[in-house]
């Protein structure tokens, strides 16, 4: 998503890494009509629009202290994201600290696939993140404490 900045990391903790999810930070939502769905979560549920992004076409709503982002679904019908029938980009999960090399070193251990570590924009603000994939193939992103503000 937008506000990737590659976050340098360090050799590989010696330390096992352990996993400790905070809370929800934010989803990201594929959807047909912008408009309508930004009137949903305004008046329907009291979101109130936090950010807007043109490039890409990204709108972030706050809900609590979490965000749902949304953005728009592909243009062309038959598109692989929209055959898979999937209106969730990913979502991302607040951890609680972000030893970015020793949770890289962690994740592989377990077989899984990290993407690099980079600064994005989150709930709290900007801070290192990473995508992984479940075993569904589900994205999810690993998002640390921000490291500067809103």
């Amino acid at each position: 998503m937008p506000d990737s900045g590659n976050i340098e990391t360090r050799g590989a903790s010696s330390a096992e890494v352990e996993v400790r999810i905070a809370g929800l930070d934010h989803v990201v939502l594929r959807v047909g009509n912008l408009d309508r769905a930004i009137e949903f979560y305004e008046k329907v549920l009291n979101c109130h629009i936090e950010r807007r992004l043109e490039q890409p076409k990204l709108v972030q709503l706050r809900a609590g202290g979490s965000l749902i982002d949304l953005v728009p679904a592909s243009p062309s019908p038959g598109a692989a994201e929209d055959a898979a029938g999937r209106n969730m980009d990913h979502f991302a999960v607040r951890l609680d600290g972000f030893d970015a090399a020793g949770l890289t070193a962690h994740l592989r251990r377990h077989g899984i696939t990290v993407d690099e570590v980079k600064e994005r924009y989150g709930a709290e603000g900007y801070g290192p993140s990473l995508y992984i994939s479940d075993p569904d193939g589900n994205t999810v992103e690993l998002k640390g404490p921000a490291t500067r503000g809103l």
